[in-house]
């Protein structure tokens, strides 16, 4: 075993690899060097390396290289198919080392990964980017981590420097658990939130002024939020937004509307349908968060 691999986390403090280079990935290597961090890295395209080299990190000439040269290797690729890639280059290098991915990716992804790492001597962490590349290194970027709780405890410092961290566990597809869960909820929200714009504009409104009236109320629904959860915890469904019965009148209403303007109203008859369910099954004086029982593939 060479030096290089067969260095601690203490005696190899302050050394950290970072493999792929595009915009996340060199944000998060330029995070590095400018705190100080003796950092190497790697990318397919090696001309991606030269600003980072020209700001002081070491381009290595290839992936097996970059990961000999530090304790803590840090993967940020475009998808899970490129890191198993790159990673089928690393060969034996990876060993006694700490892998920590924060390619987007699934759960079972992150768990193969590391059985991957595992096998192969090394400890591994999966983690997750909620944020833009610009952000990197600011408190309000979160990185939900997961994986072996030795290394994470044992690198925390370092990973630190990378915006708010959160750890999620043993599990390591939990971070992504998280990291899919958030992103999602982040579109759909988004998409009605465009839907909306697109009525509220068809009927001569403001989208402008609409939005500071919609902020507003949208800061009431935390409670609702905790609430709701709290009810498909338990199990037990209380009338949160009013009963299913009244709500259902509501939807065709709300239906008719976005169609009388041409806007597409297929989610809010999604939504219909599915109270019209739970309604005809015995449950009409149950709330929204009751919707969740039909919501199984």
């Amino acid at each position: 075993m060479t030096k290089a691999t067969s260095m601690s986390a203490a005696e190899g403090a302050g050394q950290v690899t970072v493999l792929g280079l595009g915009d996340m990935g060199s944000a998060i290597a330029r995070t590095f060097v400018e705190r100080g961090f003796r950092t190497t890295v790697w990318n397919r395209t090696a001309a991606k390396a030269a600003p980072l080299a020209d700001a002081g990190a070491t381009a290595a000439a290839t992936a097996a290289e970059a990961v000999a040269a530090s304790p803590l290797v840090v993967v940020c690729l475009l998808d899970g198919a490129a890191v198993d890639e790159v990673l089928a280059s690393v060969g034996t290098a990876i060993a006694g080392k700490v892998l920590v991915n924060v390619t987007s990716g699934s759960p079972a992804q992150a768990r193969a990964h590391e059985r991957w790492a595992v096998g192969r001597g090394a400890q591994y962490i999966d983690g997750k980017v909620m944020g833009d590349p610009p952000d990197v290194g600011k408190p309000h970027v979160v990185f939900p981590f997961s994986g072996s709780r030795a290394a994470y405890e044992a690198h925390e410092p370092t990973l630190q420097v990378l915006g708010g961290i959160a750890y999620h566990g043993e599990d390591a597809g939990a971070a992504a658990v998280e990291f899919m869960a958030q992103v999602g909820m982040g579109f759909d929200l988004l998409l009605g939130f465009l839907h909306t714009l697109k009525l509220v504009q068809r009927e001569g409104v403001d989208v402008a002024a609409f939005t500071d009236r919609l902020a507003a109320s949208v800061a009431a629904y935390p409670p609702l939020l905790t609430s709701m959860a709290q009810a498909v915890k338990s199990g037990e469904y209380g009338p949160d937004l009013g009963s299913l019965d009244v709500q259902a009148a509501l939807m065709d209403d709300l239906i008719s509307h976005r169609e009388s303007v041409g806007v597409e109203a297929v989610r809010m008859r999604e939504v219909k349908t599915l109270m019209d369910r739970r309604i005809t099954a015995g449950h009409g004086a149950q709330g929204f968060s009751s919707l969740f029982e039909l919501l199984r593939k």
